[in-house]
């Protein structure tokens, strides 16, 4: 039996980007169906942040992230789009993708364009050529976002993360009755996993 698995994450949220790496290696071992979820961390209206002027949030870059990543093998550097994204567009396209079976794959490229290429991903002209990287139709993708046809899809997805799962933080698993939140190792989430299927 498939194990079914809600994934939060964001897209400009690092520890997400960080905790894909394990889901993804474990996705191709074990029997499992990951739905990645949106959650908008900083979501419009919020003031757009840019940690390269935030001594903090740096500090926690260099002292933390980046190890990690070299830890895990994935690379990854902190973005120069100043200031950050808003990522409610990707998500919009993460929808469109998601109806014409490219989800996974558009989400996975989104991150990797924003953590490993520093590409704008609030930017229409980007993400259509993401899409078009994926194997989606670049013109009607392009229409989708400019119309706003997958808005209403997207600001439901992110009502049910907020106030039905109640997703306070990512990145956030959903494995059977499991919660697991924030950064967990790949051994951490195949031993909630292995626990799950046994049910």
């Amino acid at each position: 039996m498939t194990l079914k698995i809600k994934a939060y994450s964001d897209f400009i949220c690092p520890f997400c980007f960080l905790g894909k790496g394990p889901l993804d290696e474990i996705a191709k071992e074990k029997d499992i169906e990951i739905e990645w979820m949106p959650f908008e961390l900083r979501p419009k209206p919020y003031p757009k942040i840019d940690p390269w002027k935030e001594p903090a949030k740096l500090g926690s870059w260099d002292s933390y992230i980046l190890p990690t990543a070299k830890k895990l093998g994935i690379d990854m550097r902190l973005p120069r789009v100043s200031p950050h994204p808003y990522t409610n567009l990707a998500f919009e396209g993460y929808q469109f993708a998601k109806v014409y079976g490219k989800g996974n794959e558009f989400h996975h490229r989104v991150f990797t364009a924003f953590f490993q290429e520093e590409q704008n991903i609030e930017d229409v002209e980007v993400l259509t050529q993401l899409a078009n990287e994926v194997g989606l139709q670049k013109e009607e993708f392009k229409e989708a976002l400019l119309s706003g046809k997958y808005r209403e899809v997207h600001q439901d997805a992110l009502k049910h993360a907020y106030e039905e799962a109640n997703i306070t933080a990512v990145p956030t698993l959903i494995i059977g009755d499991e919660i697991i939140q924030g950064l967990a190792s790949k051994e951490r989430i195949a031993q909630v996993i292995d626990q799950q299927l046994k049910k």
